[in-house]
């Protein structure tokens, strides 16, 4: 047999689909593509896959294009129907929202088991549901509508130590940040610097043969951080009045700051169970990536169970992060905060229980603490929630991208990364031209178009930022 040779194995992998479509494609293969280089007959059937429309007039391929049309055709009509209308839901700093999420949640409303929905200030295009997105469901979980880096968090330790203490001894934080932080796709801890944590015993780790698997993973992996915007930095944080929910008094305090979600082990739970999703779940081609789980299904059941051992597994990535680098400086902590986005949650509303997916969405219930950053240059803040119905107890994650990575990468030089963060005062290590404090919105913009969810507490500015060295993406 030829070992260049195309098959249906080799289509199927290209994105065709069992049927009529594959016997065509490999008839014409055979007759017409033997002497060209298989890569790029791969990529010619890719895009043929993927824009059958536009080789309805090609000589060879005109029969292969009708098939897939056909059977798209097919699928459509199969395919669970959206509703006709966008259900209504409140848009938070709208003006400030590209129209590809306005799009996007959009699609969300329409989807037959949604209850509710909302969009915060700090919102950008995704994959499914927007980043940004709230969207509360009847009775189903969404997989990409809690998103590929599942239980995502911030976390913050505030300590006994003044900013003085930092601003002498920067060189002795640089080194333990360096010492005890790891960063970026496939990044993991080996030997002796493992970290023990309990959710590592936890049994929900031998529910299934796919979790199981999973388990080394997350055990090199456990007290890491991801690419992309994923950061620990040191900061000062100030709390213009005491807070007696925190018991601290007014004055700047030294403060470390974190935000990454559940790595690799997440990451392959997200992927796994959104293509189980779509196998069961036939939706419209502008829906696909919405596709869901009854909950009381098997898949429902099995995604649920996976999705909060990854959120509990990011958590302890966390207290890993903090209470090593709490026994490095030698400093007490005064108060800790942490919240989680990229999850999905049982509450109540209107008295019906809903499943909300809070995909790049802080959780804001009534009194409920929140961190919501802004970028390695830009103010963070700590925030308490006002409960707001129409947000769906929700606030913004972050400040948002306001230019996409590729954008940043294009438009952004290293120069003038270096100089806002020369001006910032903030010193760097790792982070791409991607994560430029210029490619996201402004933070203050963000906060003042949802005044109604949040009070800020205090304000944490960023004084010194570790990030992935490459500025990989989230795995």
């Amino acid at each position: 047999m030829n070992k260049h040779k195309i098959t249906g194995e080799d289509l199927i992998t290209a994105g065709f689909t069992e049927g009529k479509a594959i016997g065509s494609a490999l008839k014409v293969l055979e007759q017409n593509y033997q002497e060209l280089r298989r890569k790029d007959v791969l990529a010619l059937f890719r895009k043929l896959v993927r824009y059958p429309e536009n080789f309805l007039d090609d000589e060879l391929l005109a029969e292969v294009a009708q098939d897939l049309i056909e059977k798209q055709k097919e699928a459509d009509n199969a395919a669970i129907q959206l509703k006709v209308k966008a259900d209504t839901y409140a848009v938070f700093g709208k003006e400030h929202i590209e129209q590809g999420a306005i799009d996007q949640m959009e699609v969300a409303m329409r989807l037959p088991v949604t209850v509710a929905g909302a969009l915060m200030p700090d919102a950008h295009q995704g994959y499914g549901l927007p980043i940004g997105g709230v969207l509360a469901a009847n009775n189903t979980i969404i997989p990409y509508a809690v998103g590929v880096d599942i239980g995502c968090r911030m976390a913050l330790s505030v300590y006994d130590i003044p900013e003085s203490h930092f601003l002498e001894n920067e060189s002795k934080y640089k080194k333990e940040l360096l010492a005890w932080t790891k960063f970026g796709a496939g990044a993991g801890w080996q030997g002796k610097f493992r970290a023990d944590h309990a959710i590592l015993d936890r049994q929900e780790f031998n529910a299934t043969p796919f979790i199981k698997e999973l388990h080394d993973k997350a055990v090199a992996q456990l007290g890491t951080s991801g690419g992309g915007n994923h950061f620990t930095e040191w900061g000062i944080i100030e709390f213009i009045k005491a807070d007696e929910q925190l018991n601290i008094k007014a004055g700047r305090y030294l403060a470390l700051l974190t935000h990454s979600g559940s790595r690799g082990f997440g990451a392959t739970i997200a992927g796994h169970y959104t293509k189980l999703a779509k196998q069961v779940c036939k939706l419209p081609k502008e829906a696909a990536n919405l596709a869901y789980f009854d909950m009381n299904s098997a898949g429902g059941m099995e995604y649920w169970l996976a999705m909060n051992l990854a959120g509990d597994y990011a958590s302890a990535c966390h207290e890993v992060i903090h209470e090593r680098l709490t026994k490095a400086i030698g400093g007490q902590v005064l108060a800790k905060v942490e919240n989680h986005h990229n999850f999905a949650w049982k509450e109540m509303w209107n008295g019906q229980e809903v499943i909300v997916h809070r995909k790049g969405a802080t959780p804001a219930g009534k009194d409920v603490m929140g961190i919501i950053p802004g970028s390695m240059t830009a103010p963070g803040f700590l925030v308490r929630g006002k409960g707001e119905i129409s947000a769906i107890n929700s606030a913004s994650h972050g400040a948002g991208r306001q230019m996409s990575r590729t954008q940043a990468i294009k438009n952004i030089t290293k120069a003038e990364m270096q100089q806002v963060l020369k001006d910032h005062g903030v010193t760097l290590i790792g982070a791409g031209l991607d994560e430029a404090p210029m490619a996201y919105k402004n933070i203050e913009t963000v906060m003042a178009a949802q005044q109604e969810l949040v009070d800020i507490v205090a304000q944490f500015t960023p004084k010194m930022v570790r990030m992935a060295d490459d500025g990989s993406r989230e795995d």
